[in-house]
């Protein structure tokens, strides 16, 4: 059974820094894509981050383009999603997210197939 488990979400200033991680167990994520998704109060989950299957390529959301970096360890099935310059409007339930498919890409909602729980990121103005 895939497993996704996210940590290192918690309540930061707006401007500060945080790190989430993800441990993936239940098949060889090394040939999967991953990413990380959020969903905000109300609003619908939407695309954060993705790395390729073999962590030459990422991808990140407009948003987040230039203050969030993802990034993987292969060897420990474990990808994380460094957070700086943080705004109050990234709050949200981070999720981890694995691809659908080995060896293809994953730059969207769509491409991902197994989630975690997620992990709460909460921003103070």
């Amino acid at each position: 059974q895939v497993q996704l488990v996210e940590s290192g979400g918690g309540l930061v200033q707006a401007g500060g820094s945080l790190r989430l991680s993800c441990a993936a167990s239940g098949r060889t994520f090394g040939d999967y894509a991953m990413g990380w998704c959020r969903q905000a109060p109300g609003k619908e989950r939407e695309f954060v981050a993705a790395i390729s299957w073999t962590g030459a390529r990422t991808y990140y959301a407009d948003s987040v383009k230039g203050r969030f970096t993802i990034s993987r360890d292969k060897a420990k099935n474990a990808v994380s999603l460094q957070m700086n310059s943080i705004k109050p409007e990234d709050t949200a339930v981070y999720h981890c997210a694995a691809g659908r498919a080995p060896y293809f890409a994953a730059n969207s909602m769509a491409d991902f197939g197994s989630w975690g729980q997620g992990t709460q990121v909460t921003v103070s103005s």
